[in-house]
């Protein structure tokens, strides 16, 4: 019976002729090198071509990869040998190595040898090691030597193909030939050898359309194969699997069985003459090379033919046709077993198989293994590997019962008992593959449909196609496993008895109730096995999850492609394989899942007993899936996790163990999730305690405006300024109104020109200090010229109409504002609506205050006898001093006063003017009274005399030319006239324009 290797497409790619491939053992790539002298590396997986370049301008006819250099090495027509590296496209170094084309390279596998055969008949051996020296050059062919292959077993031998119809066996350091083989009509292209442990054979082909197989031992031609129809232009041993394959310039591939040596396939993809194939070992894909392009093909499955019965801990597997066996319960006590480590095994030879294995399974009990393939089966004892019963079959599977099985021949399915033949029927819609478990099921062109083991009878249409099928041990789940998804469905037994009795709960399609829908994942499967109500899988993306009431759960991530063979209870550990029979296992605690799968099942008293059995570090795992089942509560009391509790009692709502957890990890995340939920129960302290761990000021600030609570506003106040959020701190004590320290903190933080401003607009008694300390600032910083800009209102009061009125406003509202109760917010008058210094005027017209400037009081005090200290200045005394004070400030600063244009901004409104200034003074003020005033302020000197005549010289008086002469020279008489004209000419008034004008002079 034949194989029935399904042939998959993996790359299909066009190109210039293609006269050699290789693939990369641990990259998805191949290696094309082309007729017209370039070099393709394509990704098959990726399905592009990632990396090119060009060699020559004549063809490249050889080209291999060296993994452990990362080199690409090609030999072209013109004689020449190119060493490139493949990750850089570098070339790395070349040399002349024949005197004619160059047909062939061979990469030795574990020596620094390459072999290269030439139009010119000899074989040479060069080394990279010693700068590329030839080491040996083999003589012998009389013709085209067309290709080379080292021997698999024996790396000092190989064998060489060529045109003078014969095939020899050569060995490294001997010159002559070994022996050759004879037999083809014509030149032989292609030699290769085969790599299994128990045939030492080669295999040739050649122009005489027929394809060869030796054995060399021997020396002698063991079977000769015929079917192409061109000459034969590649052969190769596929290293995996019992297959010949030929290429042909007929523009086929054909594969052959190499233990039958019947023809299996024929592949022809349209691509004209096949002149190149490779293989990779550990693999089954093969890459083939035609006039018109590269493909890329895949034979059979790569999942290795391994079972285990989990009962014993025996695994069995197939290497070739050899069947090996591992017990686990040999392992030493003493042998601790790590996630994903390679398990120690003791490999026992259960003897050799009549046919090729490719599925391998143990029956339910243990007892027996069956092996299917080459289109037969044949049940063997588990222990002796004894022959029980074998038969024709593309298919075989175990019912629940292991005394029960079905096989498919064809479209016929054949069921036997007790190794006896029950019942063979062919289903309506054709048989493309059965499954075996509690029902029997056969996947037809058009779905999947289950039948009774005993009966035989239709239980069950579904419009789906299932890749495999997998039943729970106690029959009532069952997982459906398709191309892109899978599904869990529950199986109804008592619906299907019922039916047994009552036609009218079937229909055409079976029993509608037999199955119910559990979940679909879109996931897909590779590998799967049942633990209780659990489905523990392997996916595509090289996952261990398990499937448990809707969830999935993730044990581990694994390295490469691995393929789950059971579960060990007593161990609790998974244990997997891979293709090169390795074996690696995982922890998955038993008790675990029977927690989980009594909690599925809703029996929680179970749960219970099950759950002091559960380890500690497990606790949190089972936790994760309560919640998810939504048993928030239970959770609870099982996780040991302090995260995942905090989560849980936040969910819950439980603010005493959230405040617990939160006050244990001291993580102002919790905090503020905890003030959330607190905030919404409404515990304000807590909230106020949360905020004030995760130092969350601007919440606190909203809590504390909302709440009214002064000292919280002071405390946030504090505290924020102290770790440096200033802006909180500013804010915090604005509405406080500490307007004092809204104003050092400003200054703290060198924000000088916003603290001139904040003290022009509510604290103008610091205004001399603040633009004092900005001029300094400016200084530090070489600003000299914009520090001299700034002008100080305490010195430019002129500059700054209302001046007084704000120092008088700023002690009115010291004095008189009083803390008002949020409640009273609806009675009272709003801000905007208020006029601060309107209101402190009318105070002052009613007696109500009364404003004496400590810097006045100061300069009076001075002013005055010692026995004056205790005198009380009426309004009309400080209004006239501080009116002689605003004249004597004009020339307080000759410099300054001299350019007023060059003033800083901080002048916002016309300068008062002079007329204003004479206005306010008392009219029984003197000029002695304003000169002696001016004097002790602080401008006694003879040159603010002269400055002060100067200016006074420069107004339009109405004063004779001798009288000015007569008082030039005299400043004290020069101001007494001023006095005097000023009381002869009460009505004298100076307008604006005036006053500009006297401005811009002086």
């Amino acid at each position: 019976m034949p194989l029935r290797l399904d042939v998959k497409r993996k790359l299909s790619v066009r190109s210039d002729r293609v006269k050699c491939v290789d693939i990369h053992p641990n990259e998805p790539w191949i290696l094309a090198t082309l007729f017209n002298g370039h070099v393709h590396i394509y990704n098959y997986e990726t399905q592009q071509l990632i990396k090119t370049f060009e060699v020559c301008d004549v063809p490249v006819r050889a080209g291999k990869f060296v993994v452990r250099k990362n080199w690409a090495i090609t030999a072209s027509d013109d004689m020449f040998v190119r060493i490139y590296n493949y990750n850089t496209l570098e070339r790395l170094h070349q040399f002349e190595a024949h005197n004619d084309y160059i047909r062939s390279i061979i990469i030795h596998p574990t020596q620094s040898y390459i072999l290269t055969s030439s139009d010119d008949m000899t074989i040479k051996l060069w080394d990279w090691d010693a700068k590329w020296a030839l080491k040996q050059t083999f003589e012998g062919h009389i013709h085209y030597v067309m290709q080379i292959a080292i021997n698999p077993k024996d790396n000092n031998t190989f064998a060489s193909a060529s045109l003078d119809r014969t095939v020899k066996i050569w060995q490294l350091g001997s010159n002559q030939a070994n022996f050759t083989l004879e037999g083809h009509d014509k030149g032989v292209n292609c030699v290769d050898y085969y790599s299994g442990g128990d045939k030492p054979y080669l295999v040739s082909g050649a122009d005489d359309r027929r394809v060869k197989i030796w054995d060399y031992q021997n020396k002698t031609c063991v079977q000769t194969l015929e079917g192409h129809s061109q000459n034969i232009a590649c052969v190769a041993f596929h290293p995996e699997l019992p297959i010949i394959l030929s290429g042909s310039e007929d523009g086929t591939v054909k594969l052959w069985h190499s233990n039958t040596y019947r023809l299996e396939s024929t592949l022809n993809y349209g691509l004209e003459r096949c002149w190149t194939i490779a293989c990779l070992k550990g693999s089954n894909n093969v890459a083939l090379g035609y006039d018109e392009g590269t493909m890329m093909i895949k034979l059979g499955r790569e999942e290795p033919a391994m079972s285990m019965d989990a009962s014993t801990g025996k695994i069995v597997w197939a290497k070739h046709c050899e069947i090996q066996q591992v017990n686990l319960k040999q392992l030493s006590s003493d042998q601790q077993l790590r996630d994903g480590e390679k398990v120690p095994l003791n490999i026992k030879d259960l003897g050799s198989c009549e046919i090729y294995p490719q599925t391998l399974s143990h029956s339910p009990n243990g007892r027996f293994v069956v092996v299917c393939g080459d289109g037969e089966y044949i049940i063997y004892t588990a222990i002796t590997l004894r022959n029980k019963s074998y038969g024709n079959a593309m298919e075989f599977v175990w019912s629940e019962d292991s005394s029960e099985y079905a096989v498919r021949d064809g479209n016929m399915i054949k069921v036997f008992k007790n190794f006896k033949e029950k019942k063979t029927f062919k289903p309506d819609a054709g048989a493309e593959g059965i499954f075996g478990g509690n029902l029997l099921g056969i996947r037809s062109y058009s779905g999947l449909t289950f039948y009774d083991w005993e009966t035989l009878s239709l239980i069950r249409r579904i419009e789906i196609l299932p890749k495999l099928i997998y039943w729970s041990q106690n029959g009532e789940l069952v997982c459906i496993a398709t191309e892109e998804s899978y599904y869990i469905l529950r199986y109804n037994p008592q619906t299907v008895a019922a039916a047994s009795t009552n036609k009218d709960l079937k229909s055409e399609d079976g029993i509608e109730d037999a199955f119910n829908a559990l979940s679909e994942i879109s996931e897909i499967i590779k590998t799967g096995v049942w633990v209780g109500d659990c489905f523990i899988y392997t996916n595509s993306l090289n996952r261990i999850n398990y499937y448990v009431g809707g969830e999935i759960v993730t044990i581990s991530h694994l390295d490469r492609v691995m393929y789950l063979l059971g579960y060990v209870s007593n161990e609790n550990r998974l244990y997997f394989g891979d293709k090169d029979m390795s074996i690696v296992s995982f922890e998955l605690s038993l008790s675990v899942l029977e927690y989980q799968t009594a909690v599925m099942r809703k029996d929680f008293e179970t749960a219970d007993q099950v759950l002091p059995t559960i380890s500690k570090e497990q606790r949190t795992r089972v936790a994760h899936f309560l919640e998810k089942q939504g048993y928030r509560q239970q959770a609870l009391a099982v996780t040991l996790d302090d995260e995942h509790k905090f989560d849980l009692a936040l969910q819950l709502g439980n603010l005493q163990v959230c405040y617990e957890i939160a006050i244990k990890l001291e993580n102002d995340q919790k905090w503020l999730q905890l003030s959330d939920v607190a905030t919404k129960q409404g515990e304000f302290s807590l909230v106020e305690e949360c905020l004030t761990h995760a130092q969350a000021f601007g919440s606190l600030i909203l809590l504390a405006s909302a709440s009214s609570n002064k000292q919280l506003m002071s405390n946030i106040g504090e505290q924020s300024r102290k770790i440096g959020q200033f802006n909180i701190a500013f804010l915090s004590n604005f509405v406080l109104g500490k307007l004092d320290q809204c104003l050092d903190i400003l200054i703290e933080n060198q924000r000088l020109p916003e603290a001139a401003f904040f003290a022009r607009t509510y604290l103008p008694s610091q205004i001399n200090r603040v633009v004092g300390l900005w001029r300094e600032k400016l200084k530090q910083m070489n600003m000299e010229r914009a520090a001299h800009a700034l002008a100080n209102p305490t010195d430019y009061e002129n500059l700054f109409p209302g001046l007084i009125d704000t120092y008088k406003t700023e002690e009115f509202l010291k004095q008189n504002t009083k803390v008002q109760s949020a409640r009273n917010y609806q009675t009272l008058p709003p801000n905007w609506e208020s006029n601060p210094i309107t209101e402190m005027k009318q105070a002052e017209d009613h007696g109500q205050f009364s404003y004496i400037s400590k810097q006045l009081n100061k300069e009076i005090t001075n002013d005055n006898d010692d026995d004056d200290d205790d005198e009380i200045f009426d309004d009309t005394t400080t209004n006239s001093l501080i009116g002689n004070k605003l004249i004597t400030s004009v020339n307080a600063d000759q410099s300054c006063s001299r350019s007023p244009t060059n003033s800083s901004a901080v002048s916002f409104h016309k300068p008062t003017t002079i007329s204003s200034i004479i206005r306010d003074l008392s009219v029984k003020s003197t000029a002695s009274s304003i000169i002696s005033t001016a004097t002790t302020v602080g401008s006694a000197s003879q040159a603010s005399l002269s400055d002060f005549d100067k200016e006074l010289q420069e107004f339009d008086f109405d004063l004779g030319k001798d009288d000015i002469d007569d008082t030039e020279n005299d400043p004290l008489v020069s101001k007494q006239l001023f006095k005097q004209t000023v009381d002869e000419n009460e009505d004298l008034r100076f307008d604006d324009d005036n006053v500009d004008e006297f401005l811009h002079e002086t």
